[in-house]
């Protein structure tokens, strides 16, 4: 027989079925877990819920407000932002309470090491947006860089005329908001009280 060529086809060529490999056929699930996408670990910090500061008790309060601070804080710096935007009492208000701990939250989703990389460009789109939104709060409020009044309540046929909201003049803005949520811890931990008294007494 002549001597096949590297560029000739082997005519006498027979594939051999090996038998599976068993150590193949071991394997588990668990032996992926390396090759799993970014962002599934079990370890990785959860995604953010929504908060709704009607129903949240007084440690986890506490704990919001704190948070929620802090963040104002930087974004107000890095930012820029005027009074008009993000007044020092924000505290104070619920309109902006809710309109900033939204936007807080939709940046903690946005940043989120599982989502994709353009929702942070999202994120300042909306911003962008609520920003406006910001201003016509604070426009309505009449609070000021170094002032404060509460919001004007519309009185509805039926109902006792609110009392006209004065303002105060406020000297030290983190004095002002310590002081603001120890009020709203002890004021939600005494509606716990309650409402479990209710539940004791049947």
């Amino acid at each position: 027989m002549s001597e096949r060529t590297p560029d000739e086809p082997d005519l006498d060529f027979t594939p051999e079925h090996d038998e599976p490999d068993d150590d193949l056929d071991a394997t588990s699930d668990s032996d992926f877990d390396d090759l799993a996408p970014m962002g599934s670990g079990a370890d990785e910090a959860a995604v953010p819920a929504p908060i709704n500061w009607r129903l949240l008790g007084p440690e986890d309060a506490e704990h919001e407000w704190l948070t929620l601070n802090e963040w104002v804080h930087w974004l107000r710096v890095t930012f820029g932002l005027p009074a008009s935007v993000v007044p020092p009492f924000w505290h104070r208000h619920p309109e902006l309470v809710w309109e900033l701990s939204a936007l807080h939250l939709h940046w903690l989703a946005a940043y989120h090491p599982s989502q994709h990389a353009s929702a942070p460009i999202g994120w300042m789109a909306d911003f962008h947006a609520a920003q406006q939104r910001l201003r016509d709060w604070v426009a309505a409020t009449g609070t000021r860089l170094d002032r404060d009044r509460e919001t004007r309540q519309t009185t509805w046929p039926g109902e006792e005329p609110a009392p006209s909201p004065r303002e105060e003049r406020i000297e030290h803005r983190e004095k002002d908001f310590v002081a603001h949520v120890l009020a709203d811890v002890r004021r939600r931990a005494e509606a716990e009280k309650a409402f479990l008294r209710g539940e004791d007494d049947g």
